[in-house]
């Protein structure tokens, strides 16, 4: 990697991240190519950004959608391929040397793990990878020399953080949550909440899963469980608290008492930028602090019993094994329940608790057992959804 130029795949880059994640390597001064691009329903936006970046792959991970999608206007150079396997492929290939996996969900599992274990780096976008099966995507990063840089605001921000100390200097770290719009929701106004109002984050513009996550804070548990496992620490060292103003990204306590917070405002370009040229620095496109104004940070403990999801994630952030895979699956079945108006926005936690709480939990799982409890746990919340 002692090229002047590196070359970047950017798997789901017609979502929020990776069109800031295109942004940050537009603004690079040629230091970034967007080498590899993927998107599996959005294919006119796909075509949009293979004219104006020129990358040498397109990956259409949708074979119905590619089917149907006019291919005329793809560049000539680029190359088209089609099927989820195919950034597998992709990612593998000598010549790419960072990955962005922008794509939501368990789907992007399998193309991150191609990554990891091709030794690259990888750029973390999907949360999902590590609360799934983070043991054994740590393990196998430590075994090909893959380094691992996260992509989401919080956990940037405690990556930042610990470089103030060592890790046995750590006591705990702390993850902001924004609240999102209920915080001050009673249980009661809770049951009347509708899509509309679980899209309209008070702070961030993020896709609609990752919205209604931050509205019921199961982005918070699923993050407590990839912190678990990104920076090693004992699930005790974890703590939330909330704050709404999201300019403080999370902040890392040291056993001297010393609190270190990472700050500015809510723009992704950031910690994707960070995590694209580390362990340099470079001028940013994105917003920065002004404190021309007097402006006020705020901070107050979670209501669990209002956000009963974060204990959710502390549970299994503790437990480990098959925990995290169940979780997730769960909770990405309800959220697609949620926005078909099949269920209330109120019984999205509720549901995952059930199958978490019934589900044969393993230790020590492989990584096809994981992949089979996916599968399970969607199954029981489609049929805890229509019984």
């Amino acid at each position: 990697m002692d090229r002047t130029t590196k070359n970047v795949a950017v798997l789901g880059s017609t979502g929020s991240i990776g069109e800031n994640t295109l942004q940050v390597i537009a603004n690079s001064e040629g230091k970034l190519r967007a080498t590899a691009l993927s998107a599996h329903t959005q294919l006119d936006r796909l075509i949009e950004q293979a004219i104006r970046l020129e990358p040498d792959f397109v990956i259409a991970t949708c074979p119905e959608q590619a089917e149907k999608q006019d291919w005329k206007g793809l560049p000539s150079h680029c190359e088209l391929l089609i099927g989820e396997k195919e950034t597998e492929t992709v990612v593998r290939r000598t010549e790419i040397d960072i990955v962005v996996t922008a794509i939501v969900g368990a789907a992007g599992l399998q193309s991150t793990w191609a990554a990891v274990e091709a030794g690259k780096i990888i750029a973390l976008a999907n949360k999902e990878t590590l609360v799934m099966a983070g043991p054994l995507v740590m393990t196998l990063a430590t075994a090909t020399g893959a380094t691992i840089l996260p992509v989401d605001s919080e956990h940037s921000a405690v990556f930042q953080a610990l470089h103030a100390g060592n890790q046995k200097e750590v006591e705990r770290i702390i993850l902001t949550a924004s609240g999102g719009p209920f915080r001050d929701h009673t249980p009661e106004k809770l049951k009347e909440v509708t899509v509309a109002d679980a899209l309209a984050h008070p702070t961030w513009d993020m896709g609609p899963k990752i919205t209604i996550d931050s509205a019921t804070m199961m982005n918070k548990a699923l993050e407590i469980v990839e912190a678990r496992w990104l920076f090693d620490l004992d699930p005790r060292q974890i703590e939330v608290v909330v704050h709404p103003q999201s300019i403080i990204h999370s902040m890392v306590e040291f056993i001297d008492g010393s609190i270190i917070a990472q700050m500015s405002p809510p723009d992704m370009k950031l910690p994707i930028q960070y995590a694209l040229t580390w362990p340099h620095r470079q001028p940013s496109c994105g917003r920065k602090l002004s404190f021309d104004e007097a402006f006020n940070l705020e901070f107050e403990p979670v209501d669990r019993e209002r956000f009963p999801a974060v204990e959710l994630g502390m549970e299994a952030a503790r437990l480990g094994g098959t925990s995290g895979v169940v979780l997730n699956a769960a909770n990405e079945t309800a959220v697609a329940g949620f926005l078909e108006n099949q269920i209330k926005f109120n019984d999205i936690v509720p549901a995952c608790r059930y199958v978490f709480d019934q589900h044969p939990f393993e230790a020590t799982p492989s990584l096809n057992g994981l992949l089979k409890l996916d599968r399970w746990a969607r199954e029981e919340v489609s049929r805890w959804i229509c019984p």
